[in-house]
Order: structure tokens, then sequence, then C-alpha cells
């Protein structure tokens, strides 16, 4: 893990290259206080300002050698992201704004300079550019936000064979420990009579990747119950109903809905926000063998509910569905969901913006405003009851899969909220968890969509 305490430091004074940051509206009254060989140098290097992340070095009158010249979208309101291009860039060293402080921006700063090197360092790595604070009352808060971003990251770009099952449970018993929170798995065989979908999705899967429901518990239990659930498919083959070879490559990352909930109750707990934590993964690999459910299957749930199997690719609504009947069972303020879980999300929305379902209307518009203002935006979606009879089945409760391809998302949504308890607040989140292509403070692979979104919306509800 980025030693990101490092990287982002109260102001006292010290060394420290200054960053001046312009936008479209101040960068001619800024060039015209400017000394002519400055200005020069600006021309020379085609600085207009006005192109996103561009930046130059010039030389400084003082000790520190150089200062930094970039240009943002907004000097006066600045992004997460306006400061990620500078952090990747920028020689190592101290930096602090020539005028304000960084706020916000600072996220990308920090996750700017993560790298994931499990399995391959990069020998010409540059050291560590640390960017210098005024207002040191933020610095705690942002170096979590970061580590829960980049644990996501990490845990999703790490091969299947690391993160399967075990290794899940593994990550989830580090998160007790730190935070004093108490833990309970069941795994293997003792899942199929209490958690039977859970079991079956896993059950052909080989013995050091049993299938488990991971569930830690944290907080006072007079604070109102928030119950997290996150998909834990650590590899999806399809089943029977088996992917192509594209279509299998990614699976590591179906994992993504688990490696978000283990950050938000990371981020949850370190804030030590007055709630009662419920944190539930079903941890599964969906593989290929003689005892794999089949299509045509009935399986009971756990809440009784029988489910004939129209396709074992739409798995994991299956172990999410079991998942959340028993987080409805403590009646709960509110359960949050993540889950990897259809590509007609990604068909409608793209990778960046993770498909939001909710029951209630100010669930939704909490999420979305909170989103909008961390630069971490979400996009609601319909449940539209006329759709339910898609999932109708002629031999069982409801069937897993519909027959046409419509509205996917929606269907898998509206699947799920039958295991909601009634009446139970429930938001979920349909995301890719993975960033096709790197953009500035963003690498390509592993990636947190929709986790500060959560989050802000769980401080501004729950917290003092």
């Amino acid at each position: 893990m980025t030693d990101f305490a490092s990287l982002l430091q109260a102001d006292r004074g010290g060394p420290g290259h200054r960053v001046h940051l312009v936008d479209m509206n101040s960068i001619e009254p800024w060039l015209k206080q400017q000394p002519a060989p400055r200005r020069a140098l600006l021309e020379a290097q085609r600085f207009d300002g006005k192109t996103p992340y561009q930046f130059v070095i010039l030389p400084d009158d003082g000790s520190n050698g150089f200062e930094v010249v970039a240009t943002v979208a907004n000097a006066g309101r600045l992004s997460p992201w306006c400061l990620a291009r500078l952090s990747e860039a920028l020689p190592e060293g101290s930096y602090r704004l020539a005028e304000g402080d960084p706020g916000i921006a600072a996220f990308g700063w920090l996750v700017g300079q993560h790298r994931f090197t499990r399995y391959k360092e990069d020998p010409n790595a540059p050291g560590p550019r640390v960017l210098l604070t005024k207002d040191a009352k933020p610095i705690p808060a942002m170096l979590a936000e970061a580590r829960a971003a980049t644990w996501i990251a990490d845990l999703v770009n790490t091969g299947p064979e690391q993160m399967g099952p075990a290794a899940l449970e593994a990550e989830a018993e580090t998160l007790a420990k730190r935070h004093g929170a108490t833990i309970k798995v069941i795994k293997g065989d003792a899942l199929e009579r209490d958690y039977p979908m859970i079991h079956a999705v896993g059950r052909a899967a080989a013995r050091h990747h049993a299938p488990r429901l991971i569930r830690l518990e944290w907080g006072d239990e007079k604070h109102a119950r928030v119950a997290v659930v996150g998909k834990g498919v650590c590899f999806d083959s399809g089943g029977l109903d088996i992917k192509s070879a594209a279509g299998m490559l990614l699976m590591k990352k179906d994992m993504g809905g688990a490696a978000h909930a283990l950050a938000l109750a990371e981020l949850v707990m370190d804030a030590k926000l007055p709630v009662r934590l419920h944190l539930l993964i079903p941890a599964v690999e969906n593989a290929i063998s003689g005892n794999a459910f089949r299509p045509g299957d009935v399986l009971r749930s756990r809440k009784g509910t029988t489910v004939e199997i129209g396709n074992t690719d739409a798995e994991g609504r299956l172990i999410l569905a079991d998942a959340l009947t028993r987080a409805s069972e403590d009646n709960p303020d509110l359960i949050l969901d993540f889950a990897t879980l259809t590509g007609a999300a990604r068909v409608a929305l793209g990778p960046d913006l993770p498909a939001l379902f909710t029951r209630r209307d100010e669930t939704a518009a909490d999420l979305m405003a909170a989103g909008k203002a961390h630069d971490d935006e979400c996009w609601r979606m319909p449940m539209p009851e006329a759709y339910r009879e898609w999932l109708a089945s002629d031999v069982a409760d409801t069937n897993n899969a519909h027959p046409n391809a419509f509205a996917g998302a929606s269907v898998a949504a509206l699947f799920l909220d039958r295991f909601v308890g009634e009446g139970i607040d429930w938001a979920h989140f349909d995301t890719f968890a993975w960033r096709p292509a790197a953009k500035p403070g963003r690498a390509k692979g592993g990636a947190a969509y929709g986790l500060r979104a959560a989050f802000h919306m769980l401080k501004g509800r729950y917290g003092s």
C-alpha cells in the first residue's frame, strides 16, 4: 500500500516549489503580471492556459530552483482531479499552491501516485511528490479516502488465484482486527441449509476456493443499523452457460462489489460514524465441474422463494439475494449494495457511471448530490413494475434471468428488490469496478466508482 501520509503534509514553511493554477478566465491577467522573460518562456513552451492538464516548469527567483504553472478548469473551485497530472509527472520534491489550499484536489494528488506493484515493480518509479497544505484539518479524511479507493484498485487488480473467497475473508479479518469489529464466516457445505443459493453457485469451485458468507459487525447497537453488501464473485466462468474467452478475460474483477463494500466499511469505521455497521460479503467462484448448478435447476433461497435458473451466468444476483435477505432480517435503517452485476448497465452508461437503483427518491437524491460534490457521480435508473413479469417462471416463484434482451440492469435490480425486506430503504450500485483507459490520477485497471458518493451520503445522513 502506498504511504499516502508522506505525500500530503501540513505546511510548516519549509522548502517547496510553488504551483500557480490558472484557467481560461485568469490566464490573461496572470500573464500581464509576469516579467517579459517569463512570458517568453511560456510562449516558447506553447503554454496557453486553456489546454486541460497542461503545465510548465519555470525558473524560480528564490531558493527553490523552479516553480510550476498549470491549467485547471476553474481555479476558484478545484476538482478532485485538477492536480492529479502534476502528481504523476512532476519531479520528486515538495510543492505548495501559490494561492489557497488544495482542499478536495489533494485526493487526486494522492491517488495519482499509487501504483499496483504486487507482481511487477517499476525500477524507474520517481520519488515522492509531497503536497503541502496550510489547512491540516482535512488531511486524515483525505488520506482515508485515498487508501480506500486504491485498496479497491489493488483488490480488483489481483489475479483470481490470489484473490479467491479465502483471500476476501482474510482481507475482512484484517479489517475487523484494525477496528475492533466482530467477524463471522460460514463456508463450504455449512452454507447449504441457511444460504442455499450462495452454496449452489460456489460449490463447483476447488476446495481452497470454497464459497462463504463473510459477516462483519461494528458500532453501538443503539445507533441506526446500516448494512453494506458486496458481490464477491472472485472469478466468473459463466458456469455451464460458459462465457466466451473475451467475456471471461476480465472476470477477476467480478468481486469488485465486495471490494467496494470492504472499502466503504473501512471509511465508515475510520470516521467513527455513529451507525451499527453490518457488512455482508457472499464470496464464491462460479466454476464448472460435475456438481455445478445447471440451467433448469430450481434453487430454494434463504427467504424461501424458489428460483428457476434460466442462466448460470446470472449468478451474482443469486448470492446477493441470500445476503440481502440476511441483511433485512435485522430491519436496518438502510441497505447499500455494490455489484458488478450486468453488462447492460455498461451498455447504457459506459464504464465511468455506476447505475444506481433505489426505492426512495430522497435516497437517490442524496447519493447523486454526494457524488456530484466529490466528482464520483452515479446515474439513477428505473425499476419499472411492468418488467417484473419478465422474471416469471412456470415452475418456480421466479426466474433468475429474463428471456429478452431488454433493460437488463433494471430487471436484475427488480430481482434483488424481491429479497430486500418490505419497507427497508435500499440502494443498489451496478458498478463496473474497472477503468479501461488511464486518465490523470486514474490508472487503467481496478477502479472505485460510487465509493465516495456512498460514503459522503452516509456522513451527511448519520454524521454528527
